[in-house]
């Protein structure tokens, strides 16, 4: 136990996912020996993605039913109440989702998005992107393999904003010490559990000097309870250019809310790009596998040429997180020998390939 004053906080318990980090997975088999999963295609090319990973699943025989809402901001006349999405998650324990458009204006006047109040309600405190260099696919840099944890229900997305008088608009960045030190204890217990040897946080405490000043704090707090991990931390846009520069440094990197956005997508671009990377965000019970950089793909609606590996490889730390090890190993042995063929490309890796070609040759090879 750590302890923290008179507050004591547990270690948790990761399985051998890579991702999950929560002490329970919340997912029960039901009298049939299967799993409900809660999915949401979400917007853009979502659906298409979707029904790769449900050809995949059913093509592997895992033991995996989905309960179908759609969830959006741009079409609501499709998406379903927010309670029953939620209701369904908090059953099953687990969910698969797609991106959610997030509109730069709102028409109800709402400033939170359906994104931040699913985050919020549901606690899904801690996002985690694996970025790993992938075979056949060719990068700036190689061996790139590393973890960037982001802190997602506070910081500038608390939606605290409002003009004060014409022309001058004041925007409120929440940072707290509680939520500070839980995504820190989660990055050190990740690193902790997956035997990696260094957490990075990154901040911008030059400048903001209270808010990431605290963020900085607590990271600092909590690395002292595990000395076998080495700790450094490192100003977001020096981050931005050792990214580019040498990535392969990193390790585990720990950080506020819109800088693991940005993070985030600069970590899939060094990969090869948004459709290669897979991640999923955590709370103390349930866990939400998505695409690690969040984009939609409008361009590429109808067009059936969207890249579905970030989905199909989310989808096998859905099946790790419910203890389908031999499943999930299937299909991510499958996608890692289409890509290193190099025979089915989609277009973002400078092939022809559509995204129902790809879905096949996926299946082809399990």
């Amino acid at each position: 136990m750590l302890r923290f004053g008179s507050r004591a906080l547990p270690r948790m318990v990761s399985s051998s996912s890579g991702l999950h980090t929560t002490s329970v997975t919340g997912a029960q088999r039901n009298e049939s020996g299967r799993y409900s999963v809660t999915m949401i295609p979400g917007d853009g090319v979502g659906p298409d993605l979707m029904y790769s990973v449900q050809d995949v699943i059913k093509a592997v025989g895992a033991p995996v039913d989905f309960e179908i809402f759609n969830l959006s901001e741009v079409n609501e006349a499709i998406s379903a109440p927010f309670d029953a999405v939620e209701k369904s998650i908090r059953k099953n324990g687990v969910a698969i989702k797609g991106v959610i458009n997030v509109p730069e204006t709102s028409r109800t006047g709402e400033l939170q998005s359906v994104n931040q109040h699913f985050r919020n309600n549901l606690d899904l405190y801690a996002n985690v992107v694996k970025v790993k260099s992938l075979p056949g696919v060719k990068s700036r840099h190689a061996n790139m393999d590393f973890v960037v944890i982001r802190e997602q229900t506070e910081g500038e997305y608390s939606a605290l904003e409002h003009e004060s008088v014409p022309g001058v608009v004041e925007c409120l960045k929440v940072v707290t010490a509680e939520k500070s030190r839980r995504i820190a204890k989660f990055a050190f217990d990740y690193a902790t559990k997956h035997g990696r040897k260094k957490v990075t946080a990154v901040h911008k405490a030059n400048i903001m000097k209270l808010g990431d000043g605290l963020f900085l704090r607590c990271c600092q707090e909590i690395a002292q309870y595990y000395p076998e991990i080495k700790f450094e931390n490192m100003i977001v846009d020096n981050t931005s250019m050792q990214m580019t520069s040498h990535p392969q440094q990193f390790d585990v990197m720990v950080m506020p809310n819109l800088y693991g956005n940005i993070i985030d997508n600069l970590a899939a671009g060094l990969v090869g790009g948004a459709g290669l990377v897979a991640g999923a965000s955590y709370s103390a019970d349930l866990a939400v596998f998505e695409p690690g950089a969040r984009h939609t793909f409008d361009s590429a609606v109808g067009k059936n040429s969207a890249n579905p590996t970030a989905m199909l490889l989310s989808s096998v730390k859905l099946l790790e997180h419910l203890g389908l090890d031999a499943d999930a190993a299937k299909i991510e042995g499958a996608v890692h020998k289409v890509l290193q063929e190099g025979q089915t490309k989609t277009r973002d890796l400078g092939g022809f390939a559509s995204t129902q070609q790809f879905t096949a040759a996926v299946i082809n090879n399990i």
